[in-house]
């Protein structure tokens, strides 16, 4: 079982219309809800390709039923902490005929001492039972940052490998726990997170293995020094999911497959998954046999 932790998980709601007038009312001609969030779109990927996941980390209000309900159709199975509080909701306005969306995005839900006391000890009592944790998103409204350092650390407690996918100091500070993998995208990094040093710099602070993600490419170090670089350069334009190159590193951290071979799948699976996670298999297959890996640094 693969345990994904989304500690800000999101309910994304998307109306769409013939076309919109501000100040006016409008008639939506189709409303749709997904649950969202970086670790939810990992557990997607991880589903969709038959592993195992169990997703744990915040919910609350009418908005946690519903992101519930949406990843057990995915085949995701739940064990979220519930909060007092709603949580967030992204709300995404699409006008057809002018071709393009407005999106409202409401603020972190704050996560109480109490309510991260729960999490914690449920946390501790989930891990055991995993092969891999992910860590993935940002940090709503009341936690402390260094919140994936010490979930890395109870990893660690039980013998589980931990990745993590954030950026700014929730990565910093997890760096000294010695987490399995660490993934960051180039465009999402917080000044002084470490990360202007690239996939070397963080492994040398202490990631077994860092990956950098930067469009169609990825750079990848381990903390023996080795470097790759994994790339679909016949695609410009084309922006890799973070969320499904997560997914697809996990083979390296947990399975024992080479660095080539996973930065291959890596990548596949970047190219053909979209934002919510839902993966084109026929896409992949052709991505597959596209993706260049080369020895770096």
């Amino acid at each position: 079982m693969i345990l994904t932790v989304s500690l800000n998980a999101t309910l994304n709601v998307t109306y769409e219309a013939q076309r919109i007038s501000w100040g006016a009312q409008n008639y939506v001609s189709r409303m749709s809800c997904r649950a969202g969030g970086g670790g939810l779109a990992i557990a997607r990927v991880l589903a969709g390709l038959g592993d195992d996941v169990l997703a744990a980390g915040f919910t609350g209000g009418g908005a946690a039923d519903l992101i519930e309900a949406d990843l057990a159709r995915a085949g995701v199975a739940t064990a979220f902490t519930r909060i007092g509080r709603e949580s967030r909701r992204v709300v995404e306005v699409q006008d057809e005929a002018r071709e393009h969306s407005t999106r409202l995005t409401e603020p972190a839900p704050f996560i109480t001492t109490e309510e991260l006391g729960r999490f914690a000890a449920e946390f501790r009592k989930l891990v055991p039972g995993a092969e891999a944790v992910v860590l993935s998103g940002g940090l709503p409204a009341g936690l402390p940052l260094d919140v994936y350092a010490s979930l890395t650390s109870y990893a660690a407690e039980a013998g589980v490998p931990a990745i993590i996918h954030a950026g700014g100091p929730a990565l910093w500070r997890s760096l000294a726990r010695h987490p399995a993998l660490v993934l960051v995208a180039t465009t999402a990094a917080a000044p002084g997170a470490g990360v202007s040093a690239g996939p070397a710099g963080l492994a040398a602070r202490g990631a077994k293995a860092a990956v950098m993600l930067s469009g169609a490419s990825v750079l990848a170090a381990t903390a023996d020094g080795a470097q790759w670089r994994a790339a679909l350069d016949g695609y410009p334009g084309l922006l890799l999911s973070g969320e499904a190159v997560v997914a697809g590193l996990l083979p390296a951290a947990v399975r024992g497959w080479t660095w080539p071979e996973t930065l291959r799948h890596a990548v596949a699976l970047g190219a053909a998954a979209d934002p919510a996670g839902e993966v084109d298999l026929d896409g992949y297959e052709l991505f597959s046999s596209e993706v260049s890996v080369d020895p770096a640094g």
